[in-house]
């Protein structure tokens, strides 16, 4: 069954009113092609091997009859999914959840590596009708006897030529061989190989095989950009898109409804004129969106497919793909919007995981390359920025068609002002939008020190304004201030030969208190009157803090010991108010010993290792296999190179590599573990196309 590209609605498939409530409160309003022709087939029972390329909504193509054929008074597992990784198998999950979302008594659980065995052991003993899982995992289970599948009704193999590209064909076949012969066996690949056809030929009864094969299409001379972002940061790298691209009209598609109404709102609320249309709203409301879209008085228009199909505005700068289309020609369908009457065009698409797979599979089917992009910082945006301002100086100059403020420039240059200085200060007010006051005369921010608060604290208080320690009011009058002389022994120590050891071992509190800017030790030395003076603080003993000094000479001075307070940055002020301990007796020490800095820790190397199974940490690591060895000619500082490239981490989270005969093991920090297992996925090295995962 070789199909092209068509299209159904869900209503038309013979779902239940259960299945098609979850459909709807999920924002689907068609079925994908690989949908549409493998759930009918599907739920009349037969063997299915289906092959579509992947992003094309193969997921709900088997999860849909999967969920209806089940019957949830059953406890046992009458469905068995398999997955290549843990990534795919938790994915999965989250799809079969969300259809099952009205399906009352129906459980499913994901078992895979990684994951403790106690949480499998509990779910499966509660009882669940419905398994995810990786072949290495579910044959572990199936040894230990805590998973069961007699009561099996279907077995589903999703992407099954990745399973076998990674060596789980032993492992799938000892499953297959574990179930009933009388199930249902469901085989989704993007490829079928010859180990795929033997596998067919074994397991399989009088299989339906169907086929998604697309026409091919070529897009417009248009500039296409994706960038990989994970779904969590894609608003903020959309915004961050928009300022520096400086869009005015832009249409954004998302796949489901649910997507183009939160996206409508976040976008509303950061300050841009957005709009939604799709299948779920009236025909007036989607004619009124439509119409005021094309008058100008939207700057962005966010959409599904099937509303969007009616577009045709010849004036649209950028088409962003918020979410990748589940088939190419829907791809071209959506870009084709831009670029038209002659005008140049851009595509920006955001992919996360696996979707990197279906920008290759765009390309072929565009014949055209996609260039991949970085999501820019705040720092290009504002030079962007300044870029598009200085461009509209250019246009507005060659228009000719401004007002003339000669009178006021004349007044201000013959006042002194420098005409440089003059249009600095012009374009500093036009980077601010005009405004004059707030941010324009706001000093910068001085920087905190390392260590006392964060980029997030709140300002906190100076020494003279939050004490450390209560302290009684002062008195109401005062004799003559004391006079202030600079130690000669703490000026001549240069700031960066001071010793910082006594900082590190001063009470918290203290951090908080010491000024920004050094200070040199100031020495409290009362002038000579013929009255005692008033006691600054209360009548409690003050020689804890600061002690009588006479000091017949600077030189005799010795700096404070390092366990107090360190000379270079106490100030009087700060030694008032400071809660410090009783100082000890003065211990005679080197100097030079005292300056040395403490040595930095050593960097985390993962080669060291941890033990396996101990709660993700700094210091853990993870070891990966990869599928390249020395039958390729790589060698160690290869597979260092290759990571670092693919990923941008440093040299310090990866450990120890083990070449083998065919395939390579390598030790990295399990904080960037699975970020590296995706990057590599794919990735040229040894003249192959890398296969990676968790070992």
């Amino acid at each position: 069954m070789d199909l092209r590209m068509t299209a159904r609605l869900f209503t038309d498939l013979g779902l239940s009113p259960e299945m098609l409530k979850a459909i709807a409160r999920l924002g689907f309003e068609q079925a994908a092609p690989i949908q549409a022709e493998a759930i009918p087939v599907l739920l009349q029972g037969s063997d299915v091997v289906g092959q579509s390329q992947t992003g094309s909504g193969k997921t709900a193509a088997f999860a849909i009859p999967a969920l209806e054929r089940l019957d949830p008074n059953v406890r046992g597992v009458q469905v068995l999914m398999l997955c290549p990784t843990r990534e795919l198998a938790i994915q999965v999950s989250e799809e079969v959840h969300k259809l099952a979302f009205f399906k009352k008594g129906v459980r499913a659980l994901p078992i895979y590596g990684g994951q403790s065995y106690e949480r499998q052991f509990a779910g499966l003993k509660a009882g669940v009708q419905l398994v995810i899982g990786t072949p290495g995992r579910v044959m572990d289970h199936l040894n230990r006897g805590t998973l069961r599948l007699e009561d099996i009704r279907m077995v589903i193999l999703d992407e099954a030529d990745e399973m076998l590209d990674m060596g789980f064909r032993d492992d799938i076949e000892f499953i297959l061989q574990k179930v009933p012969a009388n199930r249902q066996t469901v085989l989704f690949s993007a490829t079928i190989p010859r180990p795929i056809e033997e596998l067919i030929r074994r397991y399989t009864k009088d299989p339906k095989r169907i086929r998604i094969e697309a026409k091919a299409l070529t897009v417009p001379t248009i500039e296409q950009v994706y960038f990989e972002v994970d779904r969590r940061w894609k608003t903020e790298a959309l915004t961050r898109l928009i300022e520096l691209h400086d869009v005015k009209l832009g249409i954004i598609f998302c796949n489901t409804q649910r997507m183009v109404d939160d996206l409508t709102e976040h976008l509303n609320a950061a300050g841009y004129s957005a709009d939604a249309i799709h299948g779920g709203m009236a025909q007036a409301a989607r004619d009124r969106v439509m119409g005021k879209f094309r008058k100008g008085g939207l700057e962005f228009l966010v959409a599904t497919d099937v509303a969007a199909r009616g577009i045709d505005v010849d004036s649209i700068e950028v088409v962003f793909n918020y979410d990748l289309p589940y088939d190419a020609e829907d791809y071209v369908h959506r870009v084709g919007r831009t670029g038209r009457a002659g005008r140049s065009g851009l595509a920006i698409s955001f992919v996360s995981g696996r979707e990197v797979f279906a920008i290759q599979h765009i390309e072929r089917f565009t014949r055209q390359r996609m260039r991949r992009g970085q999501v820019p910082s705040h720092g290009e945006i504002e030079e962007a920025r300044l870029n598009q301002q200085v461009q509209r100086v250019r246009d507005t100059i060659a228009a000719g068609d401004y007002r003339h403020y000669d009178h006021l420039i004349e007044a201000l240059l013959e006042e002194g002002i420098d005409s440089l200085e003059l249009l600095n200060a012009l374009f500093h007010q036009l980077s601010r939008g005009g405004e004059g006051g707030g941010d324009s005369k706001a000093p910068p921010a001085k920087p905190k020190a390392p260590g006392v608060g964060g980029s997030g604290d709140a300002p906190r208080p100076s020494a003279a304004t939050k004490p450390v320690a209560p302290r009684p009011p002062a008195p109401p009058a005062r004799e003559p201030k004391p006079t202030l002389r600079i130690s000669a022994t703490a000026a001549r120590i240069p700031s960066a030969q001071r010793p910082e050891r006594a900082v590190e071992k001063a009470p918290e509190k203290a951090l908080e208190n010491i000024p920004e800017a050094p200070a040199p030790v100031a020495v409290v030395v009362p002038e000579p009157s013929p009255e005692p003076p008033t006691p600054i603080v209360s009548p409690a003993p003050v020689e804890p803090v600061v002690a009588p000094v006479s000091v017949p000479e600077a030189e005799e001075v010795a700096a404070p010991p390092a366990e107090v307070i360190p000379p270079p940055v106490v100030s009087a002020a700060v030694a008032e108010h400071a809660d410090f301990p009783e100082p000890p007796a003065p211990k005679p020490a080197a100097p030079a010993e005292r300056r040395e800095p403490r040595p930095k820790p050593a960097p985390f190397l993962p080669g060291a290792g941890k033990p396996r199974g101990v709660p993700a940490n700094a210091g853990e690591v993870t070891r990966l296999w990869i599928s390249a060895g020395e039958a390729n000619g790589i060698q160690k500082a290869d597979v260092v190179t290759l990571i670092q490239g693919e990923t941008g981490l440093p040299a310090e989270v990866i450990g120890k590599v083990d070449i083998r005969e065919r395939h390579s093991f390598v030790e990295v920090s399990t904080e960037h573990a699975q970020v590296i297992v995706a990057r590599l996925k794919r990735a040229p090295l040894g003249g192959i196309r890398l296969k990676a995962k968790v070992a």
